[in-house]
């Protein structure tokens, strides 16, 4: 048996391990600090872990350093392996799996308990609400998860009477609640489990693509408050502080990109409530005539430019093309090109996505520059480049009120004096929503993979 700690040690222990989880978020506030905010959050998991082994009600770690062993054995080759287009449904993939842990952890809890005749009301109450927080988290992520994949449609599932079965359904998982309370059997926590599976699938399912980072940041705040829950029931302090500190930074990331995406934070909690119907494309007009390009045309327009804006989008990480783009970047700079990036809080598929990749192909971080930054140099900029992005430079946004998009902040390409959006179809985005941008006279699409196209200008600008 491992050494043992006493209460006093372990709380000492415990604030040291939340301390590291504080300074983690802190690093992650900003690129620059990001690697070492994930050291200190590492590092704050190690203390927490081998703090929850010392504590004097562990008698045997076989199935423990089992479990350790099996989720490294399972997580190492998935993080090494998934590559960066895929990181968001990773994400949401080990969201389920919290989710999931603090369900078998109340059955658990609930059949040791029953064992030793030792359940009451209190523990029951935190049982169950760690089992229904833990099943929406897991079926919800699940969905998102497939959403992202592209295995299920990115599109709300919308359908007539869905807000009043998820009344419905919340109604029943209160009564199951009480009924658990007050008669401590295991039908009323089954019931449980099955309503919250539901309704974790019903919530996630009515949102659609272009919510979907804030879908991913909000299931990261509910596996935070999934596994308080679960240091409730264990009696653990240190599970209990990492917990709401994951629960509640992941609530104010989402509410700060519903601000972002002009969203309401409560329909995004209680799955698009209050959301009217729209027709994708409704907003666009007339049928557009669309120009095309070839990427010798745009490393002409390129190589006479004096400010050139690149607008990262998914298309980017689906080419695997952030490499060529900061050799396109270093290029534009030696030729004295003044070149910058663009980025919208929701561009990818998750917070950050974008950031990510520029970080991984080492683009210097002065060089980047959130949306409220960049927007008032557009007009200034001779060329702008837009790598698979879509939504997010979409003039409907602010333009056209029956949009699904509309009041969304966004990135305003279209004031450059010439863009090209690369993309590889005339498709709209993730959305589903037509861009009246690629019909005006300064946009042309340049078709094809965002990383031979990028490729091609690096090509034809070192000929010039």
């Amino acid at each position: 048996m491992l050494f043992l700690i006493n209460s006093d040690v372990m709380v000492l222990l415990g604030l040291l391990s939340a301390l590291l989880f504080v300074m983690g978020l802190k690093g992650l506030a900003h690129p620059k600090t990001a690697r070492r905010g994930n050291l200190f959050a590492m590092l704050g998991m190690g203390v927490a872990v081998a703090t929850a082994m010392m504590v004097p009600q562990v008698g045997a770690y076989l199935w423990i350093i089992a479990g350790l062993a099996l989720g490294a054995v399972i997580g190492i080759p998935m993080a090494r392996k998934t590559p960066l287009t895929a990181l968001p449904q990773l994400v949401a993939a080990f969201h389920s799996f919290i989710g999931l842990a603090a369900t078998l952890v109340a059955v658990g809890m609930y059949l040791r308990q029953m064992t030793f005749n030792a359940l009451d009301g209190g523990t029951a109450a935190e049982m169950g609400i760690g089992a229904a927080i833990g099943m929406i988290t897991f079926t919800g992520s699940v969905v998102a998860a497939l959403k992202l994949q592209g295995v299920i449609g990115g599109k709300p599932w919308g359908w007539s009477g869905r807000h009043f079965l998820n009344l419905g359904l919340a109604l029943a998982l209160v009564l199951a609640m009480l009924l658990f309370i007050m008669q401590l059997t295991f039908l009323p926590l089954f019931a449980i489990v099955i309503i919250s599976a539901i309704l974790g699938v019903t919530l996630v399912a009515a949102i659609g693509g272009a919510d979907m980072p804030v879908v991913v940041s909000m299931l990261n705040s509910y596996s935070g408050w999934a596994a308080a829950a679960t240091g409730f029931m264990l009696e653990q302090p240190v599970l209990i502080m990492t917990g709401a500190l994951v629960g509640a930074s992941g609530a104010i990331l989402s509410y700060i990109m519903c601000k972002a995406m002009n969203r309401s934070f409560l329909s995004v909690i209680m799955g698009g409530f209050g959301a009217e119907p729209t027709t994708a494309g409704a907003e666009a007009g007339p049928a557009m005539s669309v120009k095309e390009a070839g990427a010798d045309d745009a490393a002409y327009m390129i190589s006479n430019a004096a400010r050139v804006i690149i607008v990262p989008g998914y298309g980017m990480a689906v080419a695997q093309a952030q490499h060529a783009v900061k050799e396109l970047y270093v290029l534009l700079e030696e030729k004295g090109i003044a070149t910058e990036f663009a980025i919208h809080p929701v561009a990818g598929r998750m917070p950050g996505h974008m950031n990510v990749l520029l970080a991984e192909a080492d683009i210097p971080y002065d060089s980047v520059h959130e949306l409220e930054d960049i927007n008032p140099r557009f007009k200034e900029t001779d060329v702008v480049l837009v790598l698979g992005a879509n939504d997010v430079v979409n003039p409907a946004a602010q333009t056209s009120p029956g949009s699904p998009i509309y009041g969304m902040p966004v990135l305003e390409a279209w004031k450059a004096q010439q863009v090209y959006v690369v993309k590889r179809s005339h498709r709209p985005g993730y959305a589903g929503v037509d861009n009246p941008l690629f019909g005006m006279e300064n946009c042309a699409l340049v078709l094809g993979d965002a990383k031979a196209i990028v490729e091609s200008l690096v090509t034809a600008l070192k000929a010039s």
